[in-house]
């Protein structure tokens, strides 16, 4: 092993970089948002940002500019109009560079089940796009995988487009576990019944309450 050198008060240490690295690594906290908020996604937009899920204070992102001029992310939350989406267009256009989008949701990002003229089918034909994040209306879990994604890309220098894929729920796959075991093996409430007893039981209760 070498000798460790170690720095004493009069002498001092330096670190090498690439401007790019440096720059990405400082943007990506320091992410000033703009929220296009426009429909009934809001709701989730709002329990992301509490105290619950803390999902925009502690990426760094949680300062709102209601400003295009002093913001480089814009979150179009919501379902976008042909009406509205000249205004998005020309807010996108002030905002400064390097800027960056989220489309969040559905509607945002395929126009949902708006299938008509009025509604833009994804806002991706209006402006660009880097994390697109699916459901109606997404998790805020996802979200932040949203969110995460986008600083993994930014301080890559990175303007691929990203698809938050979505998380497989824990008790689905319980259940369809317990629907490829055997039944003695499946254990329901405090004792153990089979998945045919616990059928019949529950039929036979069901036509009890219905006076069959």
């Amino acid at each position: 092993m070498g000798d460790v050198r170690v720095l004493t008060g009069s002498e001092s240490g330096f670190a090498t970089t690439k401007l790019d690295a440096l720059l990405g690594w400082a943007r990506k906290y320091s992410l000033f948002q703009y929220p296009f908020v426009t429909a009934c996604c809001a709701m989730e937009y709002m329990a992301l940002a509490s105290p619950r899920f803390d999902g925009l204070a502690r990426f760094g992102a949680e300062a709102p500019r209601f400003t295009p001029r002093q913001a480089d992310l814009i979150w179009v939350v919501g379902t976008i109009s042909q009406k509205q989406a000249p205004v998005l267009k020309r807010i996108y256009e002030q905002m400064c560079e390097p800027k960056y989008v989220i489309a969040f949701g559905t509607c945002a990002s395929c126009g949902g089940f708006y299938d008509n003229y009025a509604t833009v089918p994804g806002i991706d034909k209006i402006i660009p796009v880097d994390v697109f994040v699916p459901g109606c209306p997404p998790r805020p879990e996802a979200v932040i995988d949203a969110l995460m994604l986008l600083m993994e890309r930014i301080a890559k220098n990175d303007r691929t487009p990203g698809i938050v894929k979505p998380h497989n729920d824990p008790v689905e796959q319980q259940l369809l576990q317990l629907g490829k075991r055997s039944a003695p093996d499946i254990e329901v409430g405090p004792q153990a019944r089979t998945v045919e007893g616990a059928l019949q039981s529950s039929s036979s209760r069901t036509r009890r309450e219905s006076g069959a």
